[in-house]
């Protein structure tokens, strides 16, 4: 708990079966994580057999594979159903640290943000840390793009490692966004849409052969997306109408 709220950790699982032990460790070992709640997304190694081991988590598995955006869906439903009044993203591959849970958890439970990222972009590493130059380029290039497009000063859209308050969950419209991977973009679009202010905090990262990654032909299709998601929170702004941005929360919260 931190100041009497409860802290979810949900960790958006496929084919984790050789990190997710290791994730766990450390997520459990983090200051005020109450609860793990893993969401199988009808992996085809071990990973639920494996969770099911793991003494205080919960794990929730899909018959069928939903993709990483209805994997996202289930996380926080399950979250929020368990009493989750902050709730951190991490993935199970080990890429992103646990050990910046406590500081985004601190960041929204005094209250100081409701949505908090960790940029792999923030501190000028990610390069040396091992992202391909490729996916440097396209991070870069989309970030400053949909920056532009929607107003915003964000260091990147495309991290994974996510903190979110409940208020916010419970207002966002996450059913109408893609069971794909640009789910994450137009999550944050949303959380802008609304008028919330987005925290960033510096997060090192690892690259290696378990950690998942997506290839060439779904990157192309992912940051056309990003670019489609960014033009229709643009043309709801001018009023077309968009039930993923409706017209009348926008900015209505201003923090």
């Amino acid at each position: 708990m931190y100041r009497d709220k409860m802290v979810v950790v949900v960790m958006p699982a496929y084919n984790a079966a050789k990190t997710l032990v290791k994730t766990y460790d450390e997520v459990i070992a983090q200051d005020y994580v109450d609860r793990v709640i893993i969401v199988d997304d009808a992996s085809k190694d071990d990973t639920v057999r494996i969770g099911n081991q793991l003494e205080q988590a919960r794990v929730v598995v899909h018959e069928k594979n939903l993709g990483y955006g209805g994997n996202q869906k289930t996380c926080y439903a399950s979250a929020l159903e368990d009493g989750g009044d902050i709730v951190v993203m991490v993935h199970p591959d080990y890429q992103y640290t646990p050990q910046l849970i406590p500081a985004m958890v601190s960041m929204i439970g005094n209250g100081l943000y409701h949505c908090v990222l960790g940029s792999r972009i923030l501190g000028g590493r990610a390069r040396s840390s091992g992202m391909p130059l490729w996916k440097y380029v396209a991070n870069r290039g989309l970030t400053f793009g949909e920056n532009v497009m929607v107003g915003a000063k964000l260091s990147e859209y495309h991290t994974g490692y996510r903190a979110f308050s409940r208020d916010l969950l419970e207002r966002l419209p996450l059913s109408e966004n893609s069971d794909d991977f640009v789910f994450d973009n137009q999550m944050l679009l949303q959380v802008l849409w609304f008028g919330y202010d987005i925290a960033e905090v510096t997060c090192p990262t690892k690259y290696f052969a378990e950690a998942s990654s997506i290839g060439l032909a779904r990157s192309i299709r992912y940051g056309l997306g990003c670019v489609a998601t960014a033009g229709e929170f643009v043309a709801a702004r001018v009023g077309v109408g968009s039930r993923r941005f409706p017209a009348d929360q926008f900015r209505t919260v201003r923090r």
